[in-house]
C-alpha cells in the first residue's frame, strides 16, 4: 500500500541544457512511471522554474531524484504526494475555493 502513484516537484535547471523535452523524457524512463509533465513556470538569465507531475503504478523516487541530479537539476520541494492503491485528488474545502 506504499506505492507511490503522484509526484509534484518544484523544480530548478539550468536554462540551456538539458531541454525540458529531455528533461521529461528521461524522468519517462524512471521504473514506475507511466507520464510526465513538466510545465515552465519561471524563466531567469541562468535557470528555469519547472513545475513536474509524474505519475505511475510505482514511482522510484530515489531515481527521480538521480535524474534530476544527473541532468543539472536541483529539487526545490515536493508539493504533492500521492500513495497507495490509487490516485485521489484533493478535497475542495473552504479554505481552498477559488
Amino acid at each position: 500500500m506504499d506505492k507511490i502513484r503522484r509526484l509534484v516537484l518544484d523544480v530548478l535547471k539550468p536554462l540551456k541544457d538539458p531541454s525540458v523535452i529531455e528533461v521529461a523524457k528521461a524522468l519517462a524512463n524512471v521504473k514506475g512511471v507511466r507520464a510526465v509533465n513538466v510545465t515552465v513556470n519561471e524563466v531567469d538569465v541562468e535557470t528555469m522554474g519547472l513545475i513536474i507531475t509524474i505519475e505511475g503504478d510505482d514511482i522510484d523516487f530515489r531515481e527521480v531524484e538521480d535524474v534530476l541530479r544527473n541532468v543539472g537539476a536541483v529539487i526545490h520541494s515536493v508539493d504533492q504526494v500521492v500513495v497507495g492503491e490509487k490516485i485521489i485528488e484533493t478535497a475542495v474545502t473552504i479554505q481552498n475555493r477559488t
